[in-house]
């Protein structure tokens, strides 16, 4: 149990890592427009930014459970 936790952690933060990159790349955030600052996501742009979200705290979750005292 605690390895499949370990690797889940593992896992996680890999894809974590790519969806932050992949939204530093996308052509919403080239537009250094002042008046797109406070814009709505779309689309892709949207799903990246709610997968981010949702995986950042999954990984937050796993990480609290494998520091627990029964994992040590």
């Amino acid at each position: 149990m605690e390895i499949a936790l370990y690797f889940a952690l593992i896992i996680i933060s890999a894809v974590l890592v790519v969806l932050v990159v992949l939204q530093a790349r996308s052509p919403g955030m080239a537009n250094r427009d002042t008046s797109s600052v406070y814009r709505t996501r779309r689309g892709l742009e949207k799903t990246l930014h709610q997968a981010t979200i949702a995986l950042g705290v999954t990984f937050l979750l796993l990480a609290l459970i494998t520091s627990l005292p029964i994992f040590a």
